[in-house]
């Protein structure tokens, strides 16, 4: 199955690049709910994600949210800016206490010039975020609508989830119907709709603060494609 991008972890890198790389990185702290950045703020650098949960989202004119993604400890967040110096294109915000590492651009553009392989890294990175972004289109352009929140889902159980000693697994309520339906791409109308439909198949269970999976492979199979 095709998944939405649920990471944007910096894999391949030099252990020793990294290392020199974050050596110089100014560590603080965010606090659930807080925002890391807005889109069109100016970019002065990166982010690296130790510990915690972070969105990033988009937002139409009209105010409508769409998650993009979900960002886990060993994340970067921020990155583009540090290649081009534009303007941030989403808005990053905190599910969870988090935290971070600030890498400057300037810091970053001095540790590739001592490293210049660094830039082989970047195009591999850009690729694969190029096959994810196709993934991410094609889920939205083919998927019902049951079917996105099943995919939506799934993802979270891959990003967020752990097994209880049943092998359900359980999705901590960090996330909520808004967010759920915000990643999804459905309207959180009919995203309360289908979770009320698979509470009563006992596929899923929610209460104040988790998401319970039941049945992962009958989640699997509501991933429903339009013919």
């Amino acid at each position: 199955m095709i998944r939405l991008s649920v990471s944007s972890v910096w894999a391949g890198l030099p252990p020793e690049i990294a290392t020199e790389l974050l050596s110089e990185a100014e560590p603080f702290s965010l606090q659930a709910g807080a925002t890391l950045f807005e889109a069109g703020d100016e970019a002065e650098g990166c982010y690296r994600l130790d510990k915690g949960v972070l969105k990033v989202s988009l937002a139409s004119p009209q105010g409508n949210e769409r998650i993009i993604a979900l960002l886990k400890s060993g994340s970067i967040v921020g990155d583009l800016a540090i290649i081009d110096g534009l303007p941030r294109s989403a808005w990053v915000v905190a599910l969870t206490d988090c935290e971070l590492r600030h890498i400057t651009r300037e810091g970053f553009q001095a540790c590739a010039a001592r490293h210049p392989e660094i830039f082989k890294f970047l195009v591999n990175l850009l690729a694969r975020r190029l096959r994810e972004t196709d993934d991410t289109i094609a889920a939205l352009a083919f998927l019902t609508a049951r079917g996105r929140v099943a995919y939506a889902l799934l993802e979270l159980a891959e990003a967020l989830g752990e097994k209880d000693d049943l092998g359900r697994i359980i999705i901590p309520q960090m996330i909520s119907q808004k967010d759920l339906a915000a990643l999804a791409g459905v309207a959180r109308e009919s995203t309360n709709r289908i979770l009320r439909t698979w509470q009563d198949q006992d596929l899923l269970v929610k209460s104040a603060k988790t998401y319970r999976i039941n049945d992962i492979r009958k989640l699997e199979r509501e991933v429903d494609w339009e013919e």
